[in-house]
């Protein structure tokens, strides 16, 4: 038959729940098996529960079921292979109020068919029993989402040690307990760690990389295989250029393929870069810039002379970790990646334009060339606080020619900084978003992470500095062409 269906979580060792002091259960039957394990539990009173069991489930009866002349006949033998056979994990059998004892012939049925037979006390009631093993698999799915983050914090702190592919194979070894190798677009293993397997093992998981290995549409991105004593998994990564991740472990747990998938996404970076080389480049634009090159002339190595600067910002409380951001700027299409506090900046070539991404608020600058590039980053600034403010998914940065562009560049800062002179930094800052947002106090305090009272008493104090009436249309105009100075 099928595999039976369980539920995404870890199921509960048979032990685990024999030990519960609280439940009294005693095995009376059935192998002692310390790797039993249960995925739920179900009550029925049906003469054939089979049609009504999914397996892996822990069979509750009182035994209402079973008429008097079943210790005669071959009742228990039918009733216990029926479960078996719907692939039931264990029987628990309710003493009182209908048997005042397991009977002898359901006891010597399940040692018959190897089924572990559970003896409920009288005192314990099966709803009991069911929210005990909801309680171990809550809090065993709790310790297997600790082990998946921690997996996840050390995979990320390997692919940044000098030496990436290697630490995160021997990090990802360690994590399954098992094997880690990656494969070359020619099939040779180019890196390995963890505990070597044998040779069948070896050739098996070489054999299931050919099956993920890019060959046209329909390929699959990962496929397993499960033999005796060694679990195999294979994962393409989506770097293009043929490499395959292969893992071997002794078993499987449920969030080992989790663990697997964070380390293929670090290891696909990582072999993009080795293969296309844009990561020496990189370097060597960084080192140039470090040693007083202008940004104009590091600019071609890093793929063009027009650019774009995105902010972007995650929709959930938590801060973007470095997984996430450089998901985020291969998405963009950009390997130019910046995690700052809560925001990501990526500087991806002006070509397409970078489209919403899902879980995140974009900001996008103008084009720029390699000489606007921090003019460029204030934009996608400026663009990422209003989108906040306007709850937007993107918002770009007003790039159009407008009247204030028929005015010299020297005349306009001149006037711009006559004209701001009296104001702090914050509070230009203030009032620019305050315009931008048409004197909205709501939507200006979302965009500045302050509280809508300190934006109106710093409008208030421009104001006063400026000696302006700030509801004056011609007001606010001047002073919008005077900020708009980057």
């Amino acid at each position: 038959m099928p595999d039976p269906a369980v539920p995404p979580t870890p199921p509960v060792p048979l032990a685990a729940l024999l030990a519960r002091e609280d439940l009294g259960l005693r095995q009376i039957a059935g192998p002692a098996d310390p790797s039993a394990v249960v995925h739920w539990a179900h009550t029925s009173e049906m003469a054939d529960p089979y049609p009504y069991l999914l397996g892996g489930e822990l069979l509750l009866t009182a035994g209402v079921h079973i008429p008097e002349a079943a210790g005669s006949g071959t009742y228990f033998d039918d009733y216990v292979s029926r479960i078996v056979a719907a692939g039931g994990a264990a029987l628990g059998f309710g003493v009182a109020p209908v048997h005042d004892t397991v009977p002898r012939a359901l006891v010597a049925a399940c040692d018959s068919y190897e089924l572990p037979l559970i003896e409920v006390p009288p005192r314990t009631t099966f709803s009991a029993v069911a929210r005990a093993v909801w309680q171990l698999m809550a809090q065993a799915r709790h310790a297997e989402l600790r082990r998946v983050t921690e997996a996840q914090q050390s995979l990320a702190a390997a692919a940044s040690r000098p030496d990436p592919v290697p630490s995160v194979l021997r990090q990802l070894a360690q994590r399954v307990g098992g094997w880690a190798v990656l494969y070359g677009p020619d099939g040779v293993e180019v890196a390995a760690a963890g505990r070597q397997v044998g040779t069948a093992a070896r050739e098996a998981l070489t054999g299931l990389t050919e099956v993920v290995r890019p060959s046209g549409p329909g390929t699959p991105t990962s496929a397993s295989h499960a033999a005796a004593d060694v679990h195999l998994a294979a994962y393409s990564l989506g770097a293009g250029h043929g490499f395959v991740l292969g893992v071997a472990a002794p078993q499987r747990d449920p969030g080992d393929h989790t663990i697997a998938s964070v380390a293929a996404v670090l290891l696909s970076l990582l072999t993009g870069e080795h293969q296309s080389g844009s990561g020496a480049a990189r370097s060597s634009a960084l080192v140039r810039l470090l040693l007083g090159a202008p940004a104009q002339d590091v600019a071609p190595l890093l793929g063009g002379e027009r650019w774009v600067v995105v902010h972007a910002r995650p929709d959930t409380l938590t801060a973007p970790d470095p997984v996430a951001a450089s998901a985020l700027g291969a998405a963009l299409g950009s390997p130019l990646v910046d995690v700052a506090r809560e925001v990501v900046r990526v500087l991806l070539p002006a070509g397409p334009e970078p489209a919403p991404q899902p879980g995140w608020t974009l900001g996008v600058s103008a084009v720029a060339g390699p000489r606007e590039w921090a003019a460029a980053d204030v934009q996608a600034g400026r663009a990422l606080a209003r989108a906040r403010a306007t709850r937007a998914g993107l918002v770009r940065y007003g790039a159009r020619p407008a009247l204030a562009d028929l005015v010299p560049e020297a005349d306009a800062e001149a006037h711009a900084r006559a004209l701001l002179a009296p104001l702090a930094p914050a509070l230009a800052e203030t009032l620019r978003t305050w315009l931008s947002l048409h004197g909205s106090w709501d939507r200006t305090a979302v965009a500045l992470d302050v509280h809508r009272n300190t934006v109106r008493q710093r409008i208030a104090k421009c104001a006063a500095l400026l000696e302006r009436d700030l509801d004056d249309p011609d007001v606010r105009m001047e002073l919008w062409f005077a900020l708009r100075r980057p």
